[in-house]
């Protein structure tokens, strides 16, 4: 069973690949996200989580996380964005993907996860940023939330965010959103450096 599933994942990256311009052969790919705020780069871990490095590139790749919006800050603890425009508008989703937070990534500080709901196999195009080391979002007895990167450059800028002044929002019904919006204005996929 295992090899079936090590053999879909290899045809879905390579498959991905053709149709996005994703270099299946890069194994830790680096991605520069130009925000409101400054630049961070984050490099992805394939090895690690395939899957969700696969979907996150192609998000990248397709422009979908240009304009978006930082919509959740909460302070020591996470980031998140990817997936409303500035007008809290959600953006289109591609299907869930398979939880891979078993794969030994730990919800440490600078690191990157994908968001979900309470099921463990929901998370589709919203990711956060782990301003602490967050041991609780780790699997344990349950599902964690898969991290599948870190930031290697822009460190800063998310200590910047984190710290932004959030209120709640009464058209949306969420607490913690920042009261001057931090805009994702451009995703893109550095070219490989072998």
């Amino acid at each position: 069973m295992k090899f079936l599933a090590v053999l879909f994942t290899i045809f879905s990256l390579t498959v991905h690949a053709k149709n996005n311009d994703i270099d299946p052969d890069n194994l830790y790919p680096q991605v520069k996200l130009e925000t409101s705020m400054g630049i961070i780069i984050v490099e992805l871990d394939r090895v690690k989580a395939p899957i969700t490095v696969d979907n996150f590139l192609n998000y990248v790749v397709k422009k979908e996380y240009d304009n978006t919006v930082f919509h959740r800050v909460i302070k020591d603890f996470i980031v998140q964005g990817g997936g409303y425009d500035k007008d809290f508008s959600m953006k289109k989703t591609n299907e869930n993907i398979v939880n891979e937070s078993g794969n030994g990534l730990k919800n440490d500080s600078f690191t990157i996860a994908m968001a979900k709901e309470n099921r463990p196999h929901t998370a589709n195009r919203q990711f956060f940023f782990n301003v602490k080391d967050n041991k609780s979002l780790d699997p344990g007895r349950k599902w964690g939330y898969a991290v599948f990167g870190a930031v290697v450059e822009g460190e800063e800028v998310i200590e910047a965010m984190a710290i932004v002044e959030t209120d709640y929002d009464a058209s949306m019904g969420w607490n913690d959103v920042p009261v001057e919006p931090i805009t994702l204005i451009k995703a893109t996929l550095l070219p490989a450096t072998f």
